[in-house]
């Protein structure tokens, strides 16, 4: 395990954000609900952060708990959209910086209109990506706040 500080921590630091980091063994946690084990935590408490394809061709970003699925109709409701469907894999690199498991809402390559499902708000902290696998950050919703501009809604199926 690599314990080196990503971008997505020192963006925090200018920030003048708390965050707690948390390193796991990349190897062996292949899902977000493999991490959450690994971490000793609750899935509910871990966040993964999906990114999509409104109808209007512009992107969003949504941090939901690792074993629920985006709901693509309350995601579109969410953010004013028609429809929102996944980006496709291979276009998540070029958009944002990020692979596929290692992706943050804090340092993408552009800032996207973000939502965080409103469970988030029931803990002290969630724990979501430091922008590279193996690494996450738990912080407090105020935190992150302090980050990124986000909304808070019910966005899983």
């Amino acid at each position: 395990m690599n314990n080196e500080k990503t971008n997505v921590m020192r963006i925090i630091e200018q920030h003048k954000g708390n965050y707690v980091p948390h390193y796991y063994d990349a190897a062996t946690a292949l899902s977000g609900a493999e991490v959450a084990a690994q971490l000793h935590q609750d899935p509910n408490h871990v966040f993964k952060t999906l990114v999509t394809l409104g109808r209007s061709r512009r992107h969003y970003v949504f941090m939901l708990p690792v074993n629920d699925e985006l709901d693509l109709k309350k995601a579109a409701v969410a953010v004013g959209e028609k429809a929102v469907d996944m980006l496709p894999q291979k276009e998540l690199l070029p958009l944002t910086g990020y692979i596929h498991g290692g992706c943050s809402p804090i340092g993408m390559k552009k800032f996207f209109q973000t939502v965080v499902h409103a469970s988030a708000a029931n803990f002290a902290t969630i724990i979501f990506s430091a922008g590279k696998i193996g690494t996450q950050v738990e912080m407090s919703v105020d935190e992150l706040r302090k980050v990124i501009p986000f909304t808070l809604a019910d966005i899983i199926a």
